[in-house]
């Protein structure tokens, strides 16, 4: 395994381009499974979980190729299998996306109950029921979710007590082409969920209230090829802006979209930090010192759990109290013990983490426990005093492309090594 070494004290100065949403490419990835022909998909990311959802694809038949930098084309004629092995499902939940395309299309599936990171228990109930509702008979065997649609999926109505962006994703991708009306309530706002709603009616789907918690979908009777570009990832953006709050600097950030982060911007500005975005860049500098901030995650456009951790770590150089309260997942609090190795002081209770800004931090050896953990130790190593390594950096592969080059692009003395 890799490990990688950052030697802190290094502003950040210089421009770098922002990568295509992990979140979005895939379940644009599993909705080219509803219609066979060539789909294209561009501004698309190079990580280790697009990688993987390649592979399930192809081993469902999938044909995929490579069109120029950053673009694929993605064709599922030859759609042979409707079971996601665990193996490859283990290591990404996100591959349970297949589930309502295969359901929609083949009018069967058989998915691996999903893995990823340890960061809460995520269950895909909201999925199952919408599918019963929807017709579909589903058995729970040998960590295997067997579904089967007896005929053909019809409109329901559908109400998640908490918004679900996968549960939505997936019901979406059955509904477009079940017969009748599906209404799902309590839906999840998430730009990336707008992407694929995008795509959807772009194959030819009817999907009304995008960006709203109430989505109407009016089911058709086929489909067709289609062509999307993948939106920024806001998350690697915001790691970014936080990063450049932690090192100090000025970076601008190009292809982004700066209106998918309106939470993260008012705490910055907050913070002390000044940030402007124009159309599709993002400039972010610090020009004093850091002030401290109350953090609670929602649901968009809340502030996102995927920028939690990023900004614990950022609150640890500031000299005042913060108190952050994560409401998404249960277990995201483990790159704490991490951050603490590196001289944070920071006391958890349940979901809520008080954090007593010392002002600085010193470099140490820690271990990522998670992708976004992962990142807030990048972030804390960059502001350190010394010498911070990094070990089990596979989980930054899975959700960042080229953080390393990137950031030594803009100055930071960083670089990745064999173990």
């Amino acid at each position: 395994m890799d490990k990688i070494i950052i030697k802190g004290g290094k502003p950040l100065h210089g421009t770098i381009q922002i990568s295509g949403a992990k979140n979005a490419a895939l379940p644009l990835l599993a909705a080219t499974l509803l219609v066979p022909g060539w789909h294209t998909l561009h501004n698309f990311p190079d990580l280790r979980d697009t990688r993987t959802t390649l592979k399930l694809l192809a081993s469902l038949g999938v044909l995929w190729e490579k069109i120029g930098e950053n673009s694929i084309r993605i064709n599922s004629e030859n759609l042979k299998n409707i079971e996601a092995s665990y193996d490859l499902v283990k290591t990404m939940r996100a591959s349970v996306l297949v589930l309502g395309p295969l359901l929609a299309r083949q009018g069967r599936a058989r998915v691996s109950l999903p893995g990823g990171c340890a960061i809460g228990a995520r269950p895909i109930n909201f999925h199952l029921l919408g599918f019963e509702k929807m017709g579909a008979k589903l058995e729970l065997l040998d960590g295997y979710v067997d579904a089967h649609v007896p005929g053909k999926l019809h409109g329901a109505n559908i109400y998640f007590d908490v918004p679900s962006v996968t549960g939505t994703e997936n019901i979406l991708m059955a509904a477009v082409l079940a017969e009748g009306t599906t209404i799902i309530k309590n839906a999840a706002r998430e730009p990336e969920v707008g992407n694929l709603i995008d795509m959807l009616n772009e194959m030819g789907g009817h999907i009304e209230g995008r960006g709203s918690d109430t989505l109407t979908v009016q089911g058709v009777e086929t489909l067709h090829p289609a062509e999307m570009r993948i939106i920024p990832d806001r998350i690697e953006t915001g790691t970014y802006m936080i990063a450049v709050g932690a090192a100090g600097g000025d970076v601008t950030l190009t292809n982004c979209s700066p209106n998918h982060l309106p939470s993260l911007f008012e705490k910055l500005h907050s913070v002390g930090l000044s940030v402007e975005g124009n159309g599709s860049s993002i400039r972010i500098r610090r020009t004093g010192g850091l002030q401290n901030v109350d953090i609670k995650t929602l649901p968009y456009p809340g502030f996102p759990t995927d920028l939690q951790a990023q900004i614990m770590a950022l609150m640890t150089l500031t000299e005042g109290v913060s108190m952050i309260n994560e409401t998404i997942f249960e277990n995201r609090f483990m790159h704490v013990a991490e951050l603490r190795r590196m001289g944070a002081q920071i006391k958890t209770d349940g979901r809520t983490a008080i954090v007593n800004g010392a002002g600085s931090l010193t470099g140490a050896k820690v271990m990522a426990t998670d992708l976004r953990a992962s990142a807030s130790l990048v972030i804390a190593a960059l502001a350190a005093e010394g010498t911070t390594e990094i070990s089990r950096i596979y989980h930054l592969e899975r959700g960042y492309d080229n953080l390393v080059g990137k950031l030594s692009s803009l100055g930071a003395d960083i670089c990745q090594v064999k173990e």
